[in-house]
């Protein structure tokens, strides 16, 4: 599939060269293949990814994982969320390019497209996010979007001691299982990449989410 997909993905490196993605501006296609589309399609080594019927992806910036994920899986449907609308029109005009008919691009913030009486509340197999907030917070992001034996999947960094421990204890108000981290590096230039994983247990309280910001400025952990 991916083989037979080639051309869009070098097109997908080509468009993300010079965005600032995570913190960080691509120069050339070259290193985009090798950071970006590399680093996205490492998520399909995690089963609940590779076998979700539905996912959403926030803070999903210029699209990554989230329009790669599209491509890779074009079964599932795919669902891109930034708070910021550029970002969001810019990620939609290269889905439709590509013909992703299956990616959709969301502008708002994770709470408010979580909200009661949301199409949006607890209606997906997984929620990816990329190196975009503490664990405890996506916890928290997540619980609301996803169904009863859903699963958040985030993309990490070498793990904290001290984030765990919070996230351990975000989970538990959250109706998660204990979360778990996994490490791997599928593609020979793809960076050695951590994916923490929690389930979703219970149906999530009206309680969440709160208003927006408060994650961040109270996090349950």
């Amino acid at each position: 599939l991916l083989s037979m997909n080639e051309q869009k993905l070098q097109r997908l490196a080509e468009w993300s060269v010079g965005l600032e993605i995570s913190g960080t501006a691509i120069s050339t296609a070259k290193q985009a293949q090798d950071i970006h589309i590399a680093d996205s399609l490492s998520g399909l080594e995690v089963a609940v990814v590779k076998g979700a019927s539905s996912i959403i992806d926030i803070g999903s910036g210029a699209g990554f994982p989230g329009l790669v994920l599209g491509l890779a899986l074009p079964d599932t449907r795919v669902v891109l969320v930034d708070s910021v609308r550029k970002k969001m029109e810019a990620a939609s005009g290269i889905a439709k390019e590509l013909g992703l008919v299956n990616v959709e691009c969301v502008w708002g913030r994770a709470e408010e497209i979580a909200s009661i009486g949301s199409p949006h509340r607890e209606s997906y197999d997984v929620v990816t996010a990329r190196a975009l907030a503490p664990l405890a917070v996506l916890l928290e992001y997540a619980a609301p979007l996803l169904n009863v034996g859903g699963s958040l999947v985030e993309w990490k960094g070498p793990p904290d001691a001290a984030e765990l421990s919070d996230a351990e204890l975000a989970a538990e108000k959250l109706g998660f299982a204990a979360g778990a981290l996994s490490q791997v590096r599928p593609f020979a230039k793809s960076k050695a990449r951590h994916f923490y994983t929690a389930t979703k247990q219970d149906p999530t309280s009206e309680t969440y989410p709160r208003r927006p910001g408060m994650a961040l400025k109270r996090p349950l952990g």
